[in-house]
């Protein structure tokens, strides 16, 4: 049994079981539950959910407000989680082989049937753990996965390649192995918004990214991307996560909540910012 450590407990969020549940379970009271939400039942409707991946103290309410979001549509099946390669190492678009993922909380399941499908029907994406080792975009979105869907199973995926075309082309093979494998899946994009800039400045240009996020136009996004400097770290996973989406029937998106590090370091001048947004 392959298990992938976790990498960044202790320092993006606590390494003590205990006080990750205790933190997580006060991020979901500050926007506005009363601690760790549980799945509804029935139908689901979003198909895919951008979600930030900074230290929880800075990113971790904005990311509880979208998983909390997440909370009321159900019980997906498997989560595909995507992140940007903040580490230059392995494949372009690498899929763990892990078995497990572990985290202070205990192991998740990684769904190797799901993976493996994918892997066979695009040729863009490989097994490589070595882009897992120690990139965190990934791993932080695990512990509120485990918290509100215990059951549920994840599939680790790190872009290196941040482009449309392998966006799409992973896209595809997900819509493709959720089909043939009869899976209720769910598409998180970790990504970030804009870096060290004043708060003035990153809202101006994270607000013309959501736009594009919004009206879910791949094409509009690394354009605005392009023109206004943005500075953002996972367009690759939202992306995939968009194209995913529209495949899937989805026809909106929805903000669920943004914010910038200066809600918590009260430094304005330089903030990153951070971002949950739901596609349904």
């Amino acid at each position: 049994m392959r298990v992938r450590r976790p990498a960044v407990a202790g320092t993006f969020y606590p390494a003590d079981p205990s006080d990750l549940l205790n933190m997580i379970n006060q991020l979901f009271v500050d926007v506005g539950y009363q601690g760790i939400p549980s799945p509804s039942e029935g139908f689901r409707a979003i198909k895919g959910l951008m979600s930030p991946h900074a230290g929880y103290i800075y990113s971790g309410r904005t990311a509880a407000a979208g998983y909390g979001r997440l909370a009321s549509d159900g019980y997906p099946e498997t989560f595909v989680i995507i992140g940007p390669n903040h580490t230059g190492l392995g494949a372009s678009i690498s899929i763990s082989s892990a078995d497990y993922w572990e985290t202070p909380l205990g192991k998740v399941e990684v769904d190797k049937e799901l993976a493996e499908e994918m892997v066979n029907s695009f040729d863009g994406a490989s097994y490589d753990d070595l882009a897992h080792m120690a990139e965190h975009s990934v791993e932080v979105q695990v512990p509120f996965i485990q918290v509100i869907w215990p059951n549920s199973k994840i599939v680790p995926i790190v872009m290196a390649l941040q482009d449309p075309i392998y966006a799409d082309g992973l896209a595809r093979s997900i819509v493709k192995a959720s089909k043939v494998l009869s899976r209720d899946v769910v598409v998180i994009a970790s990504s970030d918004m804009s870096h060290y800039l004043s708060e003035r400045e990153a809202n101006l240009r994270d607000r013309a990214a959501l736009n594009a996020i919004l009206e879910m136009d791949v094409e509009k996004l690394f354009r605005t991307i392009v023109e206004m400097d943005v500075s953002m770290c996972g367009p690759g996973p939202v992306a995939t996560a968009i194209y995913f989406s529209k495949l899937m029937g989805a026809n909106r998106a929805e903000l669920v909540r943004y914010s910038t590090s200066a809600e918590t370091s009260g430094d304005y001048e330089h903030v990153v910012g951070y971002a949950s947004v739901v596609f349904l």
